[in-house]
C-alpha cells in the first residue's frame, strides 16, 4: 500500500515571557529543515502580519523546507501581558528564539527577520541570538516626530512629491479641501531643511547592531517612509542594504513578495 506523502504542518505553541503565556505559531517542512526563521513581529501587529503576509511567507519557506515561528508579543494577539513596545520586546524575543531552538534542534541555522520596529528591536537587542538577520525598513522615527513637518528630510521631500503627483490630492487642494498657506510653507521648508545626523534612537541602533557578528541583510521598500526616514539616519552606502523598486511597506505588491521571499532564502541558505 503506498503512503501518502507528507506535507509541510503548522501547529500553535505556547512559551513563557516571565509571568506572561505567549502563543506562537510554528510551520514545519516535510523532511528535516535546511534551516529556520524566527519572524518578530512589526508595532502591534499579530503573529498573521499585515494581509496575513507573514502567515503566508510562513507557507511559502514551509513549502521549500524551512521552519518558521511566529508569535504574539506580550499584550498583542493571543498572548498575555502588557504590551511594553518594541524597546521593551528583548525578552519575548528571547523566549521565542530560544523555543525554535528546542523545536529544530541546537545546530539548526536560525536567521531572525523584523520589519519596522521589529528590525529595530532586533538590532537594539544584538541581533538576539540569531545566526544572520534580515531588517526589513527599519523604525529609527523618534517618538516625537508625530507629523510631517518632523520627519526627516528625505522623508518628507518624498511625501510631497507622492501628493503632487496625486490626482485625488490636486483635486482636495483646488476644491480648498488643503490649506494652500500651509501647503507652501511645509514645501519650502522641506526645500531647505538639512538633516543634522542620526538620531538617539538609529545611533543606539547602530551600536547594537555593530556588536552582532553574523550575516545581515537590510531590505528597504522604495515607497516606504519608514525607509526614507531610515536612510536619512543610516549609511546609504552601507553594502547590506538592497531596495525593493515600487515596493510599501509591508511587500504587498506581487513582485515585492516574491522578492522578499527570494532574499530571506537567500539569507536561511547561508
Amino acid at each position: 500500500m503506498s503512503q501518502t506523502p507528507s506535507k509541510p504542518a503548522r501547529r500553535l505553541l505556547t512559551m513563557a515571557c516571565g509571568t506572561a503565556r505567549l502563543i506562537a505559531s510554528l510551520d514545519l517542512p516535510a523532511g528535516a529543515p535546511k534551516a529556520a526563521l524566527l519572524i518578530v513581529s512589526g508595532g502591534n501587529e499579530i503573529r498573521a502580519g499585515a494581509f496575513a503576509g507573514q502567515a503566508s511567507l510562513a507557507a511559502d519557506l514551509a513549502a521549500q523546507g524551512f521552519a518558521v515561528l511566529r508569535y504574539d508579543r506580550r499584550g498583542i494577539g493571543d498572548s498575555e501581558g502588557a504590551n511594553g513596545g518594541f524597546e521593551n520586546a528583548g525578552p519575548d524575543i528571547a523566549a521565542a528564539m530560544a523555543t525554535l531552538r528546542q523545536q529544530v534542534g541546537m545546530a539548526t541555522r536560525i536567521v531572525a527577520l523584523g520589519n519596522c520596529d521589529a528590525a529595530s528591536a532586533l538590532m537594539l537587542a544584538k541581533g538576539a541570538g540569531a545566526d544572520a538577520l534580515v531588517l526589513s525598513n527599519p523604525w529609527t522615527i523618534m517618538p516625537e516626530a508625530d507629523n510631517a513637518a518632523d520627519m526627516p528630510v528625505q522623508a518628507l521631500r518624498a511625501h510631497y512629491r507622492a501628493r503632487l503627483t496625486n490626482l485625488a490630492a490636486i483635486k482636495r487642494l483646488l476644491t480648498g479641501q488643503i490649506p494652500l498657506r500651509k501647503l507652501v510653507a511645509s514645501l519650502l521648508g522641506a526645500a531647505k531643511t538639512t538633516n543634522a545626523g542620526p538620531n538617539d534612537l538609529a545611533q543606539a541602533m547602530a551600536a547594537g547592531l555593530a556588536r552582532f557578528d553574523g550575516q545581515t541583510r537590510i531590505l528597504l521598500a522604495t515607497r516606504d517612509r519608514t525607509a526614507q526616514a531610515f536612510l536619512a539616519n543610516w549609511d546609504k552606502a552601507d553594502p547590506r542594504i538592497a531596495h525593493c523598486p515600487g515596493a510599501s511597506h509591508a511587500f504587498v505588491e506581487p513582485e515585492a513578495r516574491g522578492w522578499l521571499l527570494a532574499q530571506v532564502v537567500a539569507v536561511l541558505q547561508g
